[in-house]
């Protein structure tokens, strides 16, 4: 591996990646918000069909999120600080 492949982000480079990752969680948290409400509105007129499908949807941004969560864990790692 050759030292630029090494080399960790700046702070002003990490700084515009969380934020960037931080406005499509948000984005994401607000469509399950929205996606929540449109099942309970759909589940409570009975049409029951439909709750399956919003919490597999619902459980797919979850996982995104988590994801995003654990690549910023290994984002704020940098070699030679025993990560």
């Amino acid at each position: 591996m050759n030292a630029a492949a090494r080399r960790p982000f700046t702070r002003d480079q990490r700084t515009t990646i969380i934020n960037g990752m931080l406005v499509f969680v948000l984005i994401v948290v607000v469509l399950q918000l929205w996606l929540f409400t449109a099942t309970m509105n759909a589940w409570l007129g009975g049409d029951e069909a439909i709750v399956w499908p919003g919490l597999a949807v619902s459980a797919a941004g979850f996982a995104l999120n988590v994801g995003l969560l654990a690549f910023v864990r290994r984002l704020e790692r940098t070699p030679g600080r025993g990560a």
